[in-house]
């Protein structure tokens, strides 16, 4: 998904999953807003693991939280931003 919220329907989605007979399920969002329930809903749920990027500002009960992988974005950023500099595609940084 492009957002996680308070993450009640990605869970709900993966409950679904497990129960028709899924042995693995994982979430992918570009951003882990995780508001409200949004953390503990995903450490208490049936996904394996979750991986959002480093969009939003992280705190502790994200660090702990063992389902949480956090990828950063600065190696694509540092790209884009030299690409643009050097007058290359951007674009292609997505192929």
């Amino acid at each position: 998904d492009d957002m996680i919220d308070t993450a009640g329907t990605l869970c709900k989605a993966a409950q679904v999953l497990k129960d028709k007979g899924a042995r693995r399920v994982f979430g992918f969002a570009s951003h882990g807003l995780l508001s409200g329930p949004g953390n503990d809903r995903i450490a208490n749920s049936a996904m394996e693991e979750c991986v959002i990027l480093n969009t939003i500002p992280s705190d502790e009960s994200r660090e702990a939280n063992e389902k949480l992988t956090q990828l950063s974005v600065a190696p694509l950023l540092a790209k884009a931003i030299f690409n643009i500099h050097a007058k290359k595609s951007i674009s292609a940084l997505f192929k």
